[in-house]
């Protein structure tokens, strides 16, 4: 189904063809993201993302590079993680140079001219102040600030905007050059496979167009929580908006798939424990959920949600209720099914679709360093049991490794303390 090649430069290639598409999309990803930064810099990932699209030599304009885009109906953006950044053109694919063309354009060509760079920083300052306007959006990052504390996992992938202000022009310059190297590299194509991919992204990305340098270490870190945590952003609402987190697992960790299982069943959808119970049954909260996020090296989970200012209390309690009963008593041999043919039907549909294709195969090929087909990975979730569910909820829901943050009219978190007991 995939197939993988190496340029001689060292990037990698891979493509995952869609027979029932006319489109296909290409996807750049780099192995770098906000936990390569330091204090210093945090944010220059992200800012960098951006001013891939601010003019190249030969097309000088964002309008030039979103005109000849636009002009074939493409889809296209960016997007910047703590572990990675990616850059992607989905069309016809009969259009596929061109994808190619204006990605190793941005790339390789980019002018980083100084009022661009000025102008953006502006943008970004703005898109920061847009997320901190926003509670939901917020408060997952306020929980990984008490999980990882002072480490780049902890920190804001747009960067606080005393950093963003500061960052200059070499340093842009010089992370680039650091992290946007060619072992750093892949490239999906997925979708409709036009004839000579290889040699077309052999003449756009092969060669010597990438800096030689050596990969960049990220710094890892280990959890040793022993106590629980609050952190508490006071904001005059008339929600809470809260988000309950345990560290958890990495993206190669064994147990990875249960944990998936588990908080799908607590958490990942209509039919969970958490939604009919704390939404449909007790009317808490309108918006909840569970979800898992790793990272290559440590991961955490969280349930997120906005509930009544003036039942905050019960809807806490409400929620480590399901978590203690989940943990103690485990799940049906129904709840199991039903979730394992809930992800099974949902890789399905996204598949479908070319740039969730791609997406799929860079990120096993990324930290894995394998892809597997849909049917052998829906192998692996066949092959879960109650057993290794219940082991895992035993192994994740300890009191003593609980976070609470939350964004709501309280400044005084410690009357949340002695709620956070199952």
């Amino acid at each position: 189904m995939y197939q993988k090649h190496t340029l001689p430069n060292g990037v990698r290639i891979i493509t995952a063809p869609l027979h029932e598409t006319n489109a296909v999309t290409v996807l750049i990803m780099f192995k770098v993201g906000s936990r390569y930064e330091t204090q210093s810099n945090n944010g220059i990932s992200h800012f960098l993302e951006h001013l891939f699209f601010k003019g190249t030599k030969r097309r000088p304009s964002t309008l030039e590079i979103s005109k000849a885009l636009d002009g074939v109906g493409a889809e296209y953006n960016a997007f910047t993680s703590k572990d990675y950044t990616g850059y992607y053109i989905k069309l016809q694919h009969q259009k596929f140079e061109l994808a190619l063309d204006i990605l190793s354009d941005i790339l390789f060509d980019s002018l980083f001219l100084p009022k661009e760079i000025e102008r953006e920083r502006g943008v970004i300052i703005e898109e920061i102040n847009m997320y901190d306007d926003n509670p939901m959006a917020n408060v997952e990052e306020q929980l990984e600030r008490i999980m990882y504390g002072d480490h780049p996992l902890g920190w804001s992938i747009a960067g606080p905007k005393k950093t963003i202000h500061k960052i200059t022009r070499p340093q842009i310059l010089t992370y680039r050059r650091d992290h946007y190297h060619a072992d750093n590299t892949i490239i999906t194509i997925a979708g409709k496979i036009p004839v000579h991919t290889l040699g077309l992204v052999k003449k756009y990305f092969g060669g010597n167009k990438f800096p030689k340098k050596d990969g960049v270490v990220f710094q890892k870190v280990q959890i040793q929580q022993r106590s629980l945590r609050i952190k508490a952003k006071y904001k005059k609402t008339e929600q809470y908006h809260i988000a309950l987190g345990w560290p958890a697992y990495h993206y190669t960790h064994h147990d990875l798939d249960a944990l998936k299982i588990l908080m799908t069943i607590l958490g990942g959808n209509m039919s969970s424990r958490l939604f009919i119970g704390i939404r449909e049954r007790l009317g808490l909260c309108y918006f909840i959920r569970g979800s898992v996020s790793p990272y290559e090296d440590v991961g955490n989970i969280v349930i997120q949600a906005g509930v009544d200012k003036r039942r905050i209390r019960e809807a806490i309690a409400a929620i480590l209720e399901e978590v203690k009963k989940i943990r103690d008593k485990g799940v049906t041999k129904e709840e199991l099914n039903k979730a394992v043919d809930f992800i099974k039907g949902k890789v399905i549909l996204e598949l479908e679709d070319s740039e969730s294709l791609a997406s799929w195969v860079v990120r096993q090929e990324m930290f894995h360093g394998k892809i597997l087909t849909p049917s052998q990975k829906f192998q692996e979730y066949d092959r879960l049991n109650r057993e290794d569910i219940l082991r895992v909820a035993n192994d994740i829901f300890h009191p003593e490794r609980i976070n609470l943050a939350y964004i709501g009219p309280e400044r005084n978190k410690k009357i949340f303390e002695n709620l956070l007991h199952f």
